[in-house]
């Protein structure tokens, strides 16, 4: 299983423009096979930080989801809706337990 997390930025103030680009690359993403979750969510604290939170049931999974056409299409729209800081990472795990 593989966890991806991290953040964006987006202009401060700016969500409802960006908001439906979210949702389109949500949908998207979470229809696809292998992903187990896939969300956003606005820092609390931070006005413009969005987190970032996916999990795929392997590397296949996700390579298929770099490739995908909903995600060209994201990232091609960043400039225009003033995406930035992107910062994401991959975690690897072969068991998960509750907290």
């Amino acid at each position: 299983m593989l966890i991806i997390t991290g953040t964006i930025r987006i202009p401060s103030g700016q969500l409802a423009h960006v908001q439906p680009a979210m949702r389109e690359m949500i949908t998207a993403s979470r229809a696809e096979d292998g992903c187990l979750a896939y969300s956003y969510a606005l820092d609390v604290l931070d006005d413009g930080l969005v987190h970032v939170h996916e999990v795929w049931t392997d590397r296949t999974a996700l390579e298929a989801h770099f490739a995908s056409p909903h995600l060209a299409a994201w990232r091609a729209q960043f400039d225009e809706l003033g995406i930035t800081d992107r910062s994401l990472v991959s975690f690897e795990i072969d068991a998960t337990s509750p907290v």
